[in-house]
């Protein structure tokens, strides 16, 4: 069966809830896909692309990037950023795996929208792109502890949104597990 590795900040780590309802935890046990969650709490993108190359030393199947998170809130350098993200996915392509980009708030006053470099970055990178969950989460008091987390209930919704795009074609081999099967049976997708 073929890993997963969510890679990010806090928003990988769960910050929130407890880490055992983060939304790659939720992925893992709504599916029975092994997932590590490699999210690590108030990191920088900067950080975190020196931390990639031994986390790819996992050989995944699917790398899913939510970062950037820390960046834009503390108003750290949005080029800088974009460019750190290209160069993650890069390291990523070349190690064989595939990845799954997800857009992140801008977090401006009383804006739910992700922040624009996400589309050039998933353009730019050739990768999938989940543009729309935070938006949703975000835009909820009910599936958020605060305006930059989630809540159990939002991780959860960001994992579902994750899983059907882990259901395509050719995204992830391990898919047709029998859990997963359950899983697509009680969507309605079988």
């Amino acid at each position: 069966m073929g890993l997963i590795i969510a890679f990010g900040d806090n928003l990988t780590y769960g910050i929130g809830t407890d880490t055992t309802s983060s939304y790659p935890k939720q992925i893992e046990n709504k599916t029975g896909l092994k997932i590590i969650n490699a999210g690590v709490e108030g990191e920088f993108s900067s950080e975190g692309l020196i931390r990639l190359p031994s986390i790819l030393e996992n050989k995944p199947e699917l790398v899913i990037l939510c970062h950037g998170a820390n960046d834009i809130y503390y108003k750290h350098d949005i080029s800088q950023l974009k460019n750190n993200l290209l160069e993650m996915i890069e390291l990523i392509q070349q190690s064989g795996s595939k990845v799954l980009l997800v857009g992140v708030s801008n977090f401006a006053l009383l804006s739910k929208d992700i922040h624009k470099l996400y589309d050039e970055v998933a353009e730019e990178g050739g990768v999938l792109f989940e543009d729309n969950i935070l938006r949703i989460v975000f835009s909820s008091n009910l599936l958020k502890t605060d305006y930059r987390h989630p809540n159990t209930k939002g991780y959860e919704r960001m994992a579902d949104a994750f899983i059907e795009i882990l259901q395509l074609p050719k995204i992830v081999t391990s898919f047709s597990s029998s859990k997963c099967y359950e899983y697509k049976k009680m969507k309605g997708m079988c």
